[in-house]
């Protein structure tokens, strides 16, 4: 089993400037840091291969080259191995081009397509645009089933169960049984596999790096990839890819326009306020 994990890196504050021209987020003057959630994809990535033995972990990232430090977190945390999406022609991309990079750098790993029990796994959603679209487009691109604010996850059909302590075992065909949050509660789902699932933070408490993971990760190769290596014309990614356009950029005003009322009783005060609002044109 192949097991992906999708990560971005966001600003590490949320204090960020757009660039007017272009319509971007400008990420070069702050220190970026992995996603939050991505690192709760990762810990479950590798719960997953503990219960699931011969499973290896692939982080993937797109951005400049400097996104290598996070990857490179990522495999001091425990991945097997980290891909990173790298070429000028990406830069800008919105989340329709990020979801066609990253859904052909999963088929070029994967030796060109996506394995028959892979899993793709993501946070629900990114700090800095919270949009939510990457993950589920990505799976309408690899052509696999998908499941979104995921809080808990069981393999079945693999000898393997949730902890990794066994599971359904048997002739069944591999699946997952994910656990969703929903407005009214929780429902759970059985997915075949391959799949791709996004999840919460609730799905447990990301890890640490090692000391000897540091060291392994400071030797390991982080694997560049262009658009071009993926099969992928430069005007299907970066701005050009992008079909999202930013009309217009602005920052809002604030009237402070207050005025405090004191009535006494309560009857008169509410009609006051009434009449306040009504004075205004707001009733």
């Amino acid at each position: 089993m192949n097991i992906f994990v999708l990560m971005k890196q966001v600003p590490g504050t949320s204090n960020v400037k757009m660039d007017e021209k272009t319509g971007t987020m400008i990420r070069t003057e702050h220190e970026n840091v992995i996603n939050p959630l991505d690192e709760n994809a990762l810990e479950e990535a590798l719960r997953i291969r503990r219960a699931a033995p011969g499973s290896t972990v692939t982080a993937i990232s797109m951005g400049p080259p400097p996104a290598k430090r996070a990857l490179r977190e990522a495999l001091a945390m425990g991945a097997d191995s980290a891909v990173l999406l790298c070429h000028r022609a990406l830069a800008g991309s919105d989340t329709l081009a990020t979801a066609r990079a990253l859904a052909g750098a999963i088929k070029h790993v994967a030796g060109g397509d996506i394995g028959a029990h892979d899993i793709v796994l993501c946070g629900e959603r990114a700090t800095d645009g919270e949009t939510g679209q990457v993950g589920p487009m990505v799976a309408a691109l690899l052509d696999v089933c998908v499941a979104t604010y995921v809080r808990s996850i069981r393999l079945e059909g693999m000898g393997a169960a949730e902890g990794g302590d066994g599971g359904d075992g048997g002739d069944a065909s591999p699946a997952v049984v994910v656990e969703r949050v929903v407005e009214d509660g929780f429902e759970q789902v059985k997915l075949s596999l391959p799949c791709v699932i996004t999840v919460v933070k609730d799905i447990n408490q990301p890890g640490f790096p090692t000391l000897p993971g540091k060291i392994r990760a400071r030797k390991a190769e982080v694997r560049m990839l262009s658009h071009e290596e993926l099969g992928l014309d430069a005007d299907a990614v970066g701005l050009s890819g992008s079909p999202t356009r930013v009309v217009r950029i602005f920052r809002p005003s604030f009237a402070r326009n207050t005025a405090l009322h004191v009535q006494d009783g309560s009857g008169a005060a509410v009609d006051g306020f009434i009449d306040l609002l009504a004075d205004r044109g707001l009733v």
